[in-house]
């Protein structure tokens, strides 16, 4: 044991206390990714489940009007309203296939008086970059429109926008602009409109059913974590031989692996690099 004293000196202590504070780093950020890889699944199913559905009344999804439950989120309701196009507002910030744009969002009043937010689709952005050179213009009286529900963005601090614009789909933020009993949980994703307009915003594509790498990468980290315990004790064993490269039985230990690296011939890097070297 004398032999294997070195490993618990001060400095051996301190490469093992690194290697567990980065193991334990890994586990993290393990649990991490496999989180996230659960809330994909999630969100794949919902897609799966309420993309297609048959629309539904607003009332049935949402009672009230702050109250919005995730489970419901891309379930088509059917709305009979107007559309409140004094209140438009464009949402900063909305990249589509690369390029720069904005998302319109126009008030939808329904017959009941409560407005929800449809957001009709994506726009380009214009020649100045700060606002679209024409944005479609919605259509007018009494329209049958039906929607996907999304729930509320939070705000984004340090973020701000100009006069008719947000920087974020908070509805508790747009309330306040359109001033008007409006459905804060959740707002409408246009899927169509009846009677419908010539020109419309580019409407937002299905989500992708794909979970992501999010479980090749917990595994991965879970490697790392191990693999750092590997590195330490290979760096053990590098001393230990350092150490003890006097001692006969550790002497006779590298001769039998210098013999078996002889006897297995060169490998074809070997044989890469003597010809590189020639």
């Amino acid at each position: 044991m004398k032999k294997w004293r070195f490993v618990l000196s001060q400095r051996w202590f301190g490469y093992l206390a690194l290697v567990i504070a980065f193991a334990i780093g890994c586990v993290f950020l393990s649990q991490w990714q496999f989180d996230r890889r659960t809330e994909a699944a999630a969100e794949v199913a919902r897609v799966a489940a309420n993309w297609e559905s048959s629309p539904q009344q607003l009332d049935a999804v949402m009672s009230e009007l702050d109250k919005f439950d995730v489970d419901n989120k891309w379930i088509p309701v059917a709305l009979s309203g107007t559309y409140l196009a004094s209140e438009q507002l464009l949402v900063r910030g909305r990249p589509y296939s690369g390029q720069p744009g904005f998302e319109v969002l126009v008030p939808f009043e329904l017959e009941s008086g409560r407005v929800i937010v449809v957001d009709r689709g994506w726009v380009r952005a214009g020649n100045s970059q700060d606002a679209p050179d024409a944005v479609p213009t919605p259509p007018t009286g009494l329209i049958d429109v039906i929607v996907r529900l999304k729930p509320s963005e939070p705000t984004v601090r340090g973020r701000s926008a100009p006069a008719g614009q947000v920087a974020t789909i908070h509805l508790p933020t747009v309330a306040d602009i359109i001033k008007a009993p409006t459905y804060t949980g959740a707002y409408g994703l246009l899927a169509s409109e009846s009677p419908s307009v010539a020109t419309v915003p580019k409407a937002y594509p299905k989500p992708l059913l794909d979970e992501g790498a999010h479980l090749s990468y917990a595994f991965q980290w879970v490697a790392f974590g191990v693999l750092a315990f590997i590195g330490l004790g290979w760096a053990v064993r590098q001393e230990y031989r350092l150490i003890n490269e006097a001692d006969p039985a550790e002497r006779e230990r590298a001769k039998k692996r210098r013999q078996k690296v002889e006897d297995r011939g060169p490998t074809d890097a070997d044989i890469e690099d003597a010809i590189l070297d020639a």
